[in-house]
């Protein structure tokens, strides 16, 4: 299985996240993917044998990108503890509990 890609420093989140706030997709997909090892520490809990995992990454990756989407640094707050929230929400949405 390939490892996922190191988290971004908090530095590198908020000039990517404004990069992303401009329309820049190419730091929309450089979010998605550096959060995907949250994604997967997250369906953990949410995998039973009548689950598959491919499908619950699925859920979990669009539960991400809502996250990424709807994100707002002026709250205060990392988006990974915002996004923690929507890829749980996504997946008990679908029963994934």
């Amino acid at each position: 299985m390939k490892s996922f890609p190191k988290p971004l420093s908090a530095k590198e989140e908020t000039d990517i996240l404004n990069l992303c706030k401009q329309g820049n997709k190419e730091a929309r997909d450089i979010l998605i993917e550096r959060n995907l090892r949250l994604v997967a520490h997250i369906v953990k809990k949410y995998n039973t044998a009548e689950k598959d995992i491919d499908d619950l990454i699925s859920i979990g990756t669009i539960g991400l990108i809502k996250a990424i989407d709807t994100f707002d640094s002026d709250k205060g707050i990392r988006l990974a503890t915002y996004a923690s929230r929507c890829i749980d929400n996504a997946l008990l949405h679908i029963g994934g509990n």
